[in-house]
């Protein structure tokens, strides 16, 4: 039994792999024709994964200082700035969902799950756990996550954790320095170039001032 298997016998929510065009089509796409060498070898050797929770760091500078990151800025974003940082961790539950106004790159440097919504799906601020699909993301994919697409922390598939290269428009998840909110979205607005909706379990987000939208239960995936 391969991986994918094991996750959809163990789980009782439907498990996707990015690998099938048509179930991925609408939330991204698999970027194929680059060589992201340097940055899974960074990832290998420089970062920790930690022993509880997460880590998320939206901008290392020796990363950004890797040839790819040229490549990426101008082949992928069209020549605007871009941030390159990483996600590592141990999370296995849902926790709520974000969205950027701009693509997101992940490159899995391990086996991981990511649980995908889409913005059209968000209703007066609420967004329903019954909406989500789980994709699984093999060790080497490269992915790019369209703006429509909800997303948050990757989930583990093994006791060690995940590591994830996160890529976005530059000043992505940094502090805000103005929110005086004009619509229902504007409250959702969490960081820069972050619109969140959190569980209403998930603490951490919620003391961060995101709204508390997700509805149903904080769903936990087994591996």
């Amino acid at each position: 039994m391969d991986l994918l298997e094991h996750l959809n016998e163990v789980n009782d929510v439907s498990i996707c792999s990015v690998l099938d065009r048509e179930a991925f089509k609408t939330y991204g796409r698999v970027v194929t024709g680059y060589d992201f060498d340097s940055y899974y070898r960074y990832m290998e050797d420089q970062t920790p994964i930690p022993e509880e929770g997460n880590i998320y760091v939206a901008s290392v500078g020796d990363m950004e200082d890797l040839p790819e990151t040229e490549t990426v800025q101008n082949l992928i974003y069209g020549g605007l700035p871009i941030e390159v940082g990483y996600c590592n961790g141990r999370n296995t539950t849902y926790n709520g969902f974000e969205y950027h106004k701009g693509s997101e790159i992940n490159l899995a440097v391990t086996d991981f799950m990511l649980c995908l919504g889409h913005v059209w799906d968000i209703e007066e601020n609420t967004y329903s756990v019954d909406d989500v699909q789980v994709f699984f993301v093999p060790k080497g994919t490269a992915i790019e996550l369209y703006q429509t697409t909800l997303h948050l922390s990757p989930c583990r598939v093994c006791d060690e954790g995940f590591k994830a290269v996160v890529i976005l428009p530059r000043g992505t998840n940094t502090p805000l320095k103005r929110k005086t909110p004009l619509d229902r979205e504007g409250n959702l607005l969490l960081q820069t170039n972050k619109w969140v909706i959190a569980h209403p379990e998930r603490e951490p987000l919620i003391k961060q001032g995101a709204v508390a939208g997700v509805i149903g239960p904080n769903k936990e995936l087994n591996y």
